[in-house]
């Protein structure tokens, strides 16, 4: 059963031109990056400072596994991108929803820790 499953699953990314692991292996390294620039964003804002860059690294980073397949992949099933689409849109939303709550939270101050996230 798992030996079938492993072939299947490696089998879609032969035929449509994208290695899994390394699709999973950008997906999971990513996640550091992306939650690192997700916070310097958030203290930039909150220093009024600019958040351009820390911004658009946190969405590069938030779509680069999809950048990988949108870019290697060939003959993808067009309901492929209308999943992505509603990932990106659905994980935007999130992390908004997420920036704007963090902002609202008062900063601590140097001696203090950080409530709950």
């Amino acid at each position: 059963m798992w030996d079938a499953l492993r072939e299947w699953f490696l089998g879609l990314g032969a035929e449509y031109g994208v290695n899994p692991l390394i699709f999973g292996a950008i997906y999971v390294g990513a996640i550091p990056f992306f939650t690192l620039s997700l916070g310097w964003t958030i203290r930039n804002l909150r220093k009024k400072k600019p958040a351009t860059l820390p911004a658009f690294l946190t969405g590069f980073f938030f779509i680069s596994a999809y950048l990988y397949l949108l870019v290697a992949g060939h003959g993808i099933p067009w309901w492929v991108y209308g999943v992505i689409v509603a990932l990106v849109v659905f994980g935007a939303f999130s992390t908004i929803r997420k920036v704007r709550r963090r902002l609202a939270e008062p900063m601590a101050q140097p001696n203090e820790v950080p409530g709950p996230v």
